[in-house]
């Protein structure tokens, strides 16, 4: 959810703004009520007669965007509908570098090959979200047009505008200094050299998430050192994954690729727990807030149909939708709602033939084996196969699908 600031902000501004407070996490500076240009960013937006420049940085240094990542270029997306210029910087030069933000050691310096191959990926998989048709709304930009051209002098002024105590105080360096974790002088040039890219774009507002702001920040001091009137930075929130509770990520394995087919990514979004789905609803899509369904599983249903559409078009969001049924009950014609079942009153660890039991989708515990035995029970379509399988909490269960045999059904809540 956007802080209580921006809520705030957003009460007090003009209708025509929504789109820029929505899900914004913070902008900075910003003086709510001014008129000055350079203290309040719905003022420049305002005030300017021409379109101003969006600046987002990428360091291709993977090949795969999940909807974590989709967020920033959703409100770049919205820079582009209220008239504005995105500029997609791509960081061939510092993914090269990698950026040392979050990280606890080195990261492995990329070939040039590995990023511009990662490059072309990324800019395959954000069609869908940006518009890459309209003239004047996208420029697509290597910041190693100006990087790769520094002489040591130019080198040497940037690394002049800050002090190493400044560096020290950026969150992960100060960590892997206390730990006496190496830090290579290379990795000081980062934030230096992004900040750089700010003043050859001449950005005007650049985009990133919560753990950037540093590195936006550098770029503001940078381009009032050449001279240049300073960026506002937009820092838009980290998504939860779909366990609720970690940041998306692939390696942790909660997240929801913009590659992956229809059928799985209506699956992983249909069982978003109730306490973060309406964050899914704010960052991911355009509906009003006040009239989301109140049921929590249509809103699950809703919010599944609603992102898929957005990657893979209507027709196969509804496909999927009609498939995730026929998987969890066996007939699509029989696709009316799930009975729920509450996992309050158990206590955990505990079996899942005991839970089969409770919920009364088997008589007796022996049955509820039985039925594990002879593959008859499913969880979330997957077939149960270990008869004394322990789940070790409820959260582990929250929204999925308990099934035996092809009729009987319950979904787990708590």
């Amino acid at each position: 959810m956007a802080s209580e600031h921006l809520q705030m902000v957003s009460r007090t501004s003009s209708q025509s703004f929504e789109w820029l407070y929505r899900g914004t996490y913070e902008i900075f500076p910003h003086q709510p009520g001014s008129s000055d240009p350079n203290e309040n960013l719905e003022a420049r937006l305002s005030q300017t007669d021409r379109p101003l420049r969006i600046k987002f940085g990428i360091d291709p240094t993977g090949s795969e965007i999940h909807l974590g990542h989709s967020i920033i270029y959703r409100k770049l997306r919205a820079f582009q509908d209220a008239g504005h210029t995105a500029v997609l910087l791509i960081g061939d030069f510092t993914a090269r570098i990698g950026d040392p933000t979050g990280k606890s050691e080195v990261r492995r310096q990329l070939t040039a090959e590995e990023v511009a191959q990662n490059a072309q990926t990324y800019l395959d998989q954000l069609r869908p979200i940006l518009d890459f048709e309209t003239p004047g709304r996208l420029e697509v930009r290597y910041n190693s047009e100006w990087l790769s051209q520094l002489d040591l002098a130019k080198v040497l002024e940037l690394l002049t505008t800050m002090t190493v105590g400044q560096m020290l105080a950026k969150e992960g360096f100060a960590e892997r200094y206390k730990k006496e974790n190496p830090i290579y002088l290379h990795e000081f040039l980062y934030p230096l050299m992004q900040g750089y890219d700010s003043v050859a774009l001449e950005a005007d507002v650049e985009l990133g998430g919560t753990d950037q702001k540093f590195n936006l920040a550098v770029g503001r001091d940078l381009q009032r050192h050449f001279g240049q009137r300073p960026q506002f930075g937009l820092l838009m929130p980290i998504l939860p994954g779909t366990d609720g509770v970690q940041k998306m990520s692939k390696s942790l394995g909660n997240y929801v690729g913009l590659l992956e087919d229809p059928l799985t990514m209506y699956s992983k979004l249909e069982k978003i727990p109730d306490a973060v789905i309406e964050q899914y609803f704010e960052l991911l899509t355009d509906l009003p807030l006040d009239q989301l369904p109140k049921e929590p599983r249509e809103r699950q249903k809703q919010l599944a149909l609603q992102v898929v559409s957005q990657y893979h078009g209507r027709k196969a969001a509804e496909e999927a939708q009609k498939a995730a049924l026929t998987l969890v009950q066996g007939d699509a014609k029989q696709a009316d709602a799930v009975p729920e079942f509450s996992l309050q009153a158990i206590e955990f660890p505990a079996k899942l033939f005991f839970i089969l039991s409770a919920s009364g989708l088997c008589e007796s515990s022996s049955e509820a084996r039985r039925q594990i035995q002879g593959g008859a029970v499913r969880l979330d379509g997957e077939r149960v196969a270990e008869v004394n399988l322990t789940v070790e909490s409820a959260t582990d269960l929250q929204g999925k699908v308990l099934q035996v045999g092809k009729r009987k059904f319950a979904r787990l809540v708590l």
